[in-house]
C-alpha cells in the first residue's frame, strides 16, 4: 500500500499562500458549528518522525478558538498509568461533546512503537488491535467523528530531516533516541503500519495517507480532509472553492528539498 504512494506530490507556494487563510477560516467556522451542534470531534496524527506532525499541529490550530479545541501530545505511559488497562489514559483524553481533540500521536503506539520496541509481548499487541476497534467503534457511536493521518515519507527524507534538525543546537532535541532507532528499523516500522491500517481502517474512523514530502500539499491535505469530515457530519454544504481537491504540482528539485 504504502509503496505506491506518490511521495513527490507537492503545493506550490504561491497556491499555499492563497489557500491557507480560506482554508482556516473555514475549519474555525466549523468549530463553531461543531460546538453548537454538541459534536465531539478527534484528529488523530499518526507518522514518521520527523515527518511534520508538529509543525501541521501548529499551523491547524493558530488561527482556531482555543475555547473549543485541545491538543494531546500522547507520550510513553507513565507508572501510574501502567497499574490501570491499557487504554485507561486515553479514555481520559476523549472529547467532550463540542470539543476538538487533536492527538499528536494516539493509542496506535501500542502496535507501532510498543510493538517494534518489545515494550509489550506479540499477545498484547495482537489483543491491542480489537481494543482499539471496539474503542473507536464507542466513540463513534456515541456521535465522535473521528479522522485519521498518517504522515507518510520516505527512509531518505527521513535521514535528509533528522541531518537537518541535528546540525541546529536549537533543534537537536527533537531527534530523540526513538527517533533514531525508528529510522535504524525503517522496515519493520513500515511492515508494522501496513498492517496496522489494513486492521484498523473503517467507515466510522478511516486512516488518511498523507503525503507528507511537501509541508505544503501536507498541510493543505490535512485542512481539506478534517473540513470535509466535518461538513459531511454537520450536513452544510461544502464551499466551491475549499471543495476542489488539492492539485498535484511538479516534485520538487534536489536545491528546493534542501532549503525546505
Amino acid at each position: 500500500m504504502l509503496e505506491q504512494v506518490d511521495l513527490d506530490r507537492s503545493v506550490s507556494k504561491t497556491e499555499y499562500k492563497r489557500r491557507l487563510p480560506e482554508l482556516q477560516q473555514r475549519l474555525y467556522d466549523l468549530e463553531h458549528a461543531v460546538f453548537q451542534a454538541n459534536v465531539p470531534v478527534a484528529v488523530v496524527f499518526e507518522g514518521w518522525a520527523a515527518a511534520g506532525k508538529g509543525g501541521t499541529v501548529n499551523v491547524l490550530t493558530e488561527r482556531l478558538d482555543a475555547r473549543g479545541f485541545r491538543v494531546a501530545p500522547i507520550t510513553p505511559p507513565r507508572t501510574t498509568d501502567t497499574r490501570f488497562p491499557w487504554l485507561w489514559r486515553f479514555w481520559l483524553k476523549i472529547p467532550a461533546f463540542g470539543q476538538m481533540v487533536i492527538y499528536d500521536t494516539s493509542w496506535y503506539r501500542r502496535v507501532l512503537i510498543d510493538r517494534i520496541n518489545k515494550t509489550v509481548s506479540k499477545r498484547e499487541w495482537e489483543r491491542a488491535y480489537q481494543d482499539i476497534a471496539d474503542f473507536e467503534e464507542q466513540l463513534a457511536a456515541d456521535g465522535t467523528v473521528i479522522v485519521k493521518f498518517w504522515l507518510h515519507i520516505g527512509k531518505k527524507e527521513q535521514a535528509r530531516r533528522f541531518k537537518k534538525l541535528l546540525k541546529d543546537k536549537l533543534s537537536t532535541w527533537q531527534v530523540t533516541e526513538e527517533d533514531a532507532a525508528q529510522h535504524k528499523a525503517y522496515n519493520k516500522y513500515l511492515s508494522a503500519v501496513e498492517e496496522m491500517l489494513a486492521r484498523t481502517d473503517s467507515p466510522h474512523a478511516p486512516w488518511t495517507i498523507v503525503e507528507a514530502t511537501d509541508r505544503n500539499f501536507t498541510r493543505v491535505k490535512v485542512f481539506e480532509t478534517i473540513i470535509r469530515a466535518l461538513e459531511m457530519r454537520l450536513g452544510v454544504q461544502p464551499q466551491a472553492e475549499l471543495a476542489k481537491p488539492v492539485k498535484r504540482a511538479r516534485a520538487r528539485t534536489k536545491k528546493e528539498a534542501a532549503h525546505a
